[in-house]
C-alpha cells in the first residue's frame, strides 16, 4: 500500500524518552546518534501533498541548514546574525525525538507535527518541550552547551525578539522557496497552500524583498507553462 492512498492522520506514536545512563560520552552519543533523525525523517507537509512521486522529500535537516545559510545573508545591523544562524540550526530540534505514522502496513517517520492532524498547539508544545528537556538534562547533562542549545530554542518558540522574529521569516519564506522548487524543477501543482501560509506572514524588510522576487519568478513560471500548453 503506497502512502498516497491513505491519510495520514490514521495514527501517530511517540518513540519512548531516552532514558540516561549517568555517563556523559555514553548520553551525549545517544543524542549525536538521535540527531541523525533529522536527516531521514520528511516534513510532513511534503510528504502529505505527496511531492515524493515527483522527487525526494525534503528532510527537516534540509529545511534548517539552508535556514542557517539564508541567516547569514542578513544585512540588517540591528540583528545578532550569529545568534539567527544558531536558533535557524536548533529552531526544530525537539522534532528529532521522532514522531512516527502507522497506518496499515506503512511505517513512516514523520517529524513535524502538522494543523492537519488535529493535534492541538498546546499539546504540540508540550510533546516539543517534553523532547527539549530530555535532550538538555538526560543527553547533555545540562551543559553549558546543552543551555545554549536550549535558550536559543525557547527564544525562537517565545518569538519576543527580533533575532527571532527574523529567523520566523527565514522558516516561512523557506518553506516558500522549497514549494517553488518543487513546482519548477519536478512539476508539481498542489502546493498553493504552502505559499498563502507563508508569504503574507514575512515582515522583515529584507526578506518580503526577496519573497517579492519569488513571487514574481512564480508568475513567470505559470506564464511559461502556459504558453507551453498553448502550443501543444
Amino acid at each position: 500500500m503506497g502512502l498516497e492512498n491513505t491519510p495520514l492522520s490514521s495514527k501517530r506514536i511517540f518513540p519512548p524518552l531516552y532514558v540516561a545512563t549517568g555517563d556523559s560520552s555514553r548520553d551525549k552519543l545517544a543524542f549525536i546518534h538521535i540527531l541523525e533523525r533529522l536527516k531521514t525523517q520528511k516534513r510532513t507537509g511534503w510528504v502529505n501533498h505527496k511531492v515524493e512521486q515527483y522527487c525526494c522529500t525534503r528532510s527537516i535537516s534540509d529545511h534548517m541548514y539552508r535556514m542557517a545559510i539564508l541567516a547569514m545573508l542578513s544585512d540588517d545591523p540591528k540583528l545578532d546574525v550569529s545568534k539567527c544562524v544558531m536558533m535557524a540550526l536548533v529552531h526544530d530540534i525537539a522534532e528529532a525525538q521522532g514522531k512516527f505514522f502507522i497506518s496499515h502496513t506503512i511505517y513512516q517517520k514523520l517529524g513535524d507535527i502538522t494543523p492537519w492532524e488535529g493535534i492541538p498547539k498546546a499539546e504540540k508544545h508540550r510533546l516539543e518541550a517534553e523532547a527539549m528537556h530530555n535532550f538538555v538534562h538526560d543527553m547533555l547533562h545540562n551543559s553549558p552547551a546543552a543551555q545554549r542549545i536550549e535558550s536559543l530554542w525557547r527564544e525562537y518558540e517565545e518569538g519576543q525578539t527580533e533575532e527571532a522574529k527574523f529567523v520566523k521569516d527565514l522558516d516561512n519564506f523557506e518553506l516558500a522557496s522549497q514549494a517553488l522548487e518543487y513546482e519548477t524543477n519536478h512539476g508539481a501543482s498542489t502546493l498553493q497552500s504552502f505559499f498563502d501560509s507563508s508569504i503574507p506572514k514575512l515582515r522583515h524588510p529584507q526578506i518580503q524583498g526577496w519573497a517579492e522576487e519569488l513571487m514574481s519568478e512564480r508568475e513567470q513560471l505559470k506564464k511559461d507553462n502556459s504558453n507551453s500548453t498553448g502550443k501543444q
